[in-house]
């Protein structure tokens, strides 16, 4: 399945920025390609800036990674739920909060590459195990219809969001 057969009724148009990103590739291709890009590309950061804000309130690159990881934990579970429920809303969570609570930069690269490649493997399997009328059933989230799909196609598209700031303001 292309990202292209994904209506925009199936997420909010928050999201579509992300979607876009995930354009051109089936999404088991896209899980495991970008798991293998962003790999490289948070080890490739160099050690001094790891920790590193461009601008005061910013995220570090730890930061960030271990937000890829905590809003993939998350778009896993929606898409979980809305695989083997009917009807499920569930709540949206605060990515700052999140973040402010994370301890990220307490931890090393290393510690939360091998969180982000855990977590990664985990939502391969899981979207794996999902038949094609699974993939299509919807949910709400944060008050917004979601596919299961579409929660997929998000978390493809989110990282590449993210590793692309990274690399024009960070590094």
């Amino acid at each position: 399945m292309q990202p292209k057969q994904i209506s925009d009724k199936e997420f909010n148009n928050y999201y579509k920025g992300y979607v876009n990103k995930a354009l051109g590739k089936s999404l088991l291709q896209g899980l495991a390609e970008g798991m293998l890009e962003t790999h490289a590309f948070f080890e490739a950061i160099p050690k001094e800036k790891e920790e590193y804000q461009y601008a005061e309130g910013k995220w570090t690159p730890k930061e960030i990674l271990l937000h890829l990881i905590d809003t993939e934990r998350v778009f896993a579970y929606r898409a979980l739920f809305f695989a083997r429920a009917t009807q499920v809303e569930l709540k949206g969570f605060d990515q700052d909060e999140f973040a402010l609570n994370s301890n990220a930069n307490k931890r090393s690269m290393e510690d939360l590459l091998e969180e982000y490649i855990a977590v990664r493997t985990s939502s391969v399997v899981l979207f794996t195990s999902f038949s094609e009328e699974m993939l299509q059933q919807m949910g709400v989230a944060s008050n917004f219809p979601l596919s299961v799909r579409a929660a997929g196609y998000i978390i493809c598209g989110h990282e590449k969001h993210h590793t692309a700031i990274l690399q024009e303001r960070y590094l």
